[in-house]
């Protein structure tokens, strides 16, 4: 039997979780879909293809409830690979156009088909499947490897060549809480520095720290303990006040409830090879720099930075610059990586420096020749006092003496490497050449690990547009956009916002929304910014540079400061020194302002800030600026839409009859008036209560074909043409053939119109006579005080339709207790699935209204519409109720 090979590449991933969810064809379906693919792959520990699957679920389900109409069927699987993920719709007639070389026909602009141009370009695999009833579209992506046990493994070395240990390597292991006190001491750390647990927890650890503290160089404790990783030698003080030099290793960790605290490892300082390598000795000359190791070299990057390398790329600056200190046995190093344009340099890494307040600055690219700025040659500062402001990273440190090196990749300048010393003349050209030497070695791993990291950023960049687009689209209130827009730049982007609006070129701009991660600064910020004049609001694209806030809350803080301290003559704020010191520093780093260009035109300024001495990446300010763009259209689009319903509204308003209505002696009147749809005022509906002349008022109700503006365009003719005719003296026919003219006249804009018009004269008995006229209108009922119901008028044919009419008027008179209700047809034709109330049911309603007011019966009547359906009117309706009250007797 011939041996049995197998093929792992055909071999079925193993599916280890599922999860499944069905969405409905609308637009909100999208980021709904987004959410669940974001929470599922979260849940299962796939945070590394998380921004990958959400941009293509976005494009695929879009795909599916917008282009294709349907609902969308997704479904994740999780294997030993990776995560597939299928979007299914029920449209399988809908094919994927594909070429004879199996590229996709879809243009980059068109709104459809671009997650599939997105599937061949993220997914590492990905495919569409034809059933009878739908068509699934899925993708895979797999994880990256990250095999287990060994993360990288360094070159053999002979036993000489290895470091020295104790006979028993002693790694002492001590836990710092919060509050940086001691909460974990193993039996090493026993050993090492011979203290019982019981001695030392609960206890600070600077109590046993002998802490280094040259001026101007070293990190405090307080602040390493802080920091996420940190290496580097000190003392610990033993049981026997001796103090024992140690090499730490610090990580910052979190526990399940969220508590932070800091890992130490500690060796003896001759052993820190067991926790960092190589040792802090002298680098030897490039001639020997290939060691042999069983007759093959090392590789000379493990060399400088050791091994395992770190797989981030703020680790492996962290450790280069570590390195280059101690290879030069300097006080201080930095790292600066360029920008893509090469016109700046942003400092990523440093030690022996303040890096909390450096991370991020940016400084430009000296490109001047022979200068010893210059970031594209090796450069040698003998001392710093002769040539002040050469290095402006390094002012107020205290170091006197630099050697820079430049980082290329084929020729490309992608970074500059520093080493710094406190005392003058410490480095020559030998020390520049060996710098080199090891930035050389380094400057690919460095910008490799930079590429990948940027590639995280922006696909990670691209899935927060995406949802913060939908976001934006999903609201036309300008306050809700302006709240948006910080929240979505708070805390991802900044760590506070603050909106400005223009609201035309001769305005100034306005301070419309402030916010801070911290809301307890919040009222502090806002005070602030309001003394501060407002930025330029300049339309050049980027973002620009703003002081002023920071030096308005510089001074505040000294006045404050000194107050406190009794140097000042001005009273005391009421807030307190702490609030103002509070807000200094919450508005002391970077602030820059994005313009906010809509149509052409500033309509308003996004500034971003940062906490003291920090500073914006370079991604981040560009992503910034691709939001203050969506932002800026969104907003734009909040504000057209407030002033044409401020404008619409103001119209509809204009149609209505003026209020009060007149007060009729004698004559209980009440109206009630909904008009259908979102925003309308008016509709097709309408009515009209008006004095004729003495003693005698018109009255009418009516109903437009159609709903919206065009019917109440019509509402507008109407109503006015019924008060000229009647005033003029016309009769009800005549008033009503009339206004069916003017109907026609507006030829294709016109419309039918039923309308209930009559005229009311109320009587020295208590009585009232009404002559009406009832063209195509719901019959008014007639209610008397025995509870008989009764139409009180005719019906005629409807305005609008023919040209010759012929009208005629009826007589009505409403003894004392007689109720006359008039309605439109949105109270007869209210619908709960095939009932609707009807002519008869309104009679029943009305039936039940004896020895009501006016408006008691109007109520009821409503009351009757809104309680026979449970979905909300779909017509306009209008109620018009008249009640002659009864004698009144002294």
């Amino acid at each position: 039997m011939g041996e049995q090979i197998t093929d792992t590449r055909m071999r079925r991933p193993v599916i280890t979780a599922r999860a499944t969810a069905t969405f409905d064809p609308v637009g909100r379906s999208v980021a709904t879909a987004r959410a669940f693919v974001r929470d599922t792959l979260q849940g299962w520990g796939c945070a590394d293809i998380v921004d990958d699957a959400v941009v293509l679920t976005s494009e695929l389900v879009t795909n599916a409830v917008v282009h294709a109409g349907t609902a969308a069927d997704v479904l994740c699987l999780r294997n030993d690979v990776g995560v597939r993920i299928s979007v299914a719709d029920r449209y399988p007639e809908r094919e994927i156009p594909l070429q004879n070389a199996g590229q996709i026909v879809v243009h980059p602009d068109r709104e459809g088909g671009r997650g599939l141009l997105l599937c061949g370009a993220l997914a590492s695999r990905w495919g569409v499947e034809y059933t009878a009833a739908q068509k699934h579209v899925w993708f895979q992506l797999d994880q990256p490897e990250r095999p287990a046990g060994t993360r990288s493994a360094g070159p053999a070395l002979p036993v000489d060549a290895l470091p020295v240990a104790d006979p028993r390597v002693r790694v002492a292991v001590v836990q710092i809480d919060r509050g940086g006190c001691i909460s974990f001491w193993n039996e090493d750390a026993q050993d090492l520095f011979a203290y019982d647990r019981e001695q030392v927890i609960g206890k600070p650890l600077t109590d046993f720290a002998a802490w280094p503290h040259t001026p101007g160089t070293g990190t405090g404790i307080a602040e390493a303990l802080q920091l996420s990783r940190w290496e580097g030698s000190y003392g610990m003080r033993g049981a026997d006040g001796r103090v024992v030099p140690v090499y730490a290793s610090h990580l910052r960790v979190r526990d399940a409830d969220g508590e932070a605290s800091t890992v130490c490892l500690l060796v003896r300082d001759h052993e820190r090879a067991i926790l960092q390598s190589p040792q802090r000795t002298p680098a030897p000359d490039a001639a020997t720099q290939a060691v042999q190791s069983e007759g093959r070299p090392s590789d000379p990057f493990e060399v400088f930075i050791g091994s395992p390398a770190p797989d981030d790329l703020d680790g492996l600056l962290q450790r280069t610059v570590e390195r280059a200190r101690d290879m030069l046995d300097g006080d201080a190093a930095y790292l600066l990586l360029a920008t893509d344009d090469e016109t700046e340099l942003e400092v990523r890494a440093s030690t022996g420096l303040p890096s909390a307040r450096q991370r991020f600055a940016r400084v430009p690219v000296e490109a001047g020749s022979g200068r010893y700025g210059s970031a594209r040659m090796p450069a040698v500062h003998e001392d710093l006092t002769a040539v002040p402001g050469a290095v402006p990273l390094l002012s107020g440190t205290g170091m006197r003496s630099v050697v820079t090196v430049p980082l290329k990749v084929e020729g490309r300048l992608t970074g500059s490497l520093g080493v710094a010393a406190e005392g003058p003349g410490r480095y020559t050209n030998e020390e520049a050449l060996r710098l080199q030497f090891a930035a050389d070695r380094i400057a690919l791993a460095v910008e490799r690990a930079r590429l990948t990291e940027l590639e995280k950023l922006r696909r990670g960049s691209l899935s927060f547009l995406v949802e913060a687009s939908d976001l934006l689209a999903g609201t036309l209130d300008r306050d809700q956009t302006l709240a948006l827009m910080a929240q979505m730049t708070v805390p991802t982007l900044a760590t506070w916002c603050a909106v400005y609006t223009v609201a035309d070129q001769a305005s100034e701009p306005e301070l419309s929304y402030v916010l801070h991660e911290d809301e307890d600064r919040i009222d502090g910020l806002k005070t602030l910014l309001m003394k501060v004049d407002p930025p330029e609001p300049v339309p050049t694209p980027g973002a620009r540079v703003w002081t002023a806030p920071g030096d308005a809350a510089h001074d505040a803080a000294v006045r404050t400061s000194m107050r406190s301290l009794g140097l000042g003559n001005a009273a005391r704020p009421s807030s307190g020194p702490g609030a103002t010191l509070a807000t200094a520093s919450a508005v002391g780093g970077e602030t820059v302002v994005l313009p906010l260009v809509a149509r052409n035109r500033v309509i308003g300024m996004l500034t971003l800030g940062k906490p003291t001495e920090e500073h914006f990446r370079q991604e981040i300010l560009e992503l910034a600026e691709d939001l203050s763009r969506r932002a800026a259209l969104a907003l734009d689009n909040a504000r057209l839409y407030s002033e044409r319903t401020a404008i619409s509204q103001s119209l509809q308003r204009s149609l209505l009859p003026p209020e009060p209505l007149p007060d009729i002696a004698g004559v209980e009147i009440e109206v009630i008036y909904r008009a259908a749809g979102e925003g309308n005022e008016v509709g097709g509906d309408f009515y009209d209560l008006f004095p004729i002349r003495d003693g005698a008022y018109g009255f009418a109700i009516g109903d437009v074909c159609g709903t919206g503006p065009e019917a109440a365009a019509v509402t507008g003719l109407a109503r006015h043409a019924l008060r000229l005719l009647a005033r003029e003296g016309f009769g009800g026919p005549a008033v009503l053939e009339r206004l069916n003219a003017a109907i026609l006249d507006e030829g294709a804009r016109s419309r039918f119109l039923t309308l209930l018009y009559g005229e009311l004269w109320p009587q020295d008995d208590g009585s009232a006579i009404l002559k009406v006229v009832c063209a195509g209108h719901p019959l008014p009922l007639r209610l008397r005080q025995d509870g008989t119901v009764e139409p009180a008028a005719e019906p005629q044919p409807l305005l609008g339709v023919m040209d010759d009419l012929e009208l005629y008027e009826q007589t009505v008179t409403l003894d004392p207790g007689d109720v006359l209700l008039c309605v439109t047809d949105g109270v007869t034709e209210r619908r709960e699935g095939t009932r609707m109330l009807g002519d008869d049911g309104l009679t029943d309603v009305l039936t039940t209204c004896t020895g009501l007011t006016a408006g008691a019966v109007a109520a009821r009547v409503l009351r009757a519409v809104e309680r026979f359906a449970a979905e909300p009117a779909s017509d306009d309706m209008a109620i018009l109720a008249m009640r002659v009250p009864e004698f009144q007797t002294s």
